[in-house]
């Protein structure tokens, strides 16, 4: 992860930092990290890191939390 801190906020990522920031979120992501928290620990953006985990083919988990759904009178 010390790699992923050493690229500036905001400063652009390509060609191989670009390969070894997916691989890394990709492996953290599957491992039970969440996109927020990932974005957190990188210092990059939510969007940015969604990004990356969709272009390295990763299939993203659905919302948590509890469901909201409307209470029905009766039941």
């Amino acid at each position: 992860m010390a790699e992923l801190r050493s690229v500036r906020k905001g400063a652009r990522v390509t060609g191989g930092a670009r390969d070894a920031m997916q691989t890394e979120l990709r492996d953290r992501y599957l491992g039970g990290a969440s996109i927020r928290s990932l974005a957190d620990s990188t210092g990059r953006s939510y969007g940015f890191v969604r990004t990356l985990l969709t272009e390295a083919g990763v299939a993203l988990r659905g919302r948590g939390g509890p469901n909201r759904r409307k209470a029905v009178p009766g039941h």
